[in-house]
């Protein structure tokens, strides 16, 4: 891999002034053998117009805006994928925890009646034993 950066080539954080644009556009012309006739008031104009890469189209700009957001938005759906099951599990781990609880507290109190219950029968039923068999 080439760890050769190209200076031509503008990184993301730098700014690009319109000046700049004009001019590497001049010497571009230049190299290539075509004149820049405009008179100063076409060059200021220029200069005032929105940035543009020369040689560019429209088309190309609409396809590169069109991979640009669908790659974000990509990234923007695994990371919510994420985030998402991460606040789900977490929010799912307390609500379990709350229903075990209180599961557990209504088993506790279930188990305790009918224990009670079941003893009572059986006490009253050995008693009733005893009555009989005197």
């Amino acid at each position: 891999m080439n760890n050769q950066i190209d200076a031509s080539i503008p990184v993301l954080t730098e700014v690009i002034k319109p000046e700049e644009l004009v001019a590497s556009t001049a010497s571009t012309n230049d190299a290539k053998g075509e004149s820049n006739t405009q008179d100063p008031d076409q060059q200021a104009a220029v200069a005032d117009a929105p940035l543009a890469w020369p040689g560019k189209q429209e088309e190309d700009w609409l396809l590169l805006e069109q991979t640009l957001r669908e790659n974000v938005l990509r990234q923007v759906l695994t990371r919510i994928d994420f985030v998402l099951e991460h606040r789900v599990r977490d929010n799912l781990a307390d609500v379990l925890q709350i229903a075990v609880a209180s599961l557990a507290s209504e088993i506790r109190s279930g188990l305790h009646k009918t224990l009670e219950e079941v003893i009572t029968r059986a006490v009253s039923q050995e008693i009733s034993k005893v009555k009989s068999g005197k």
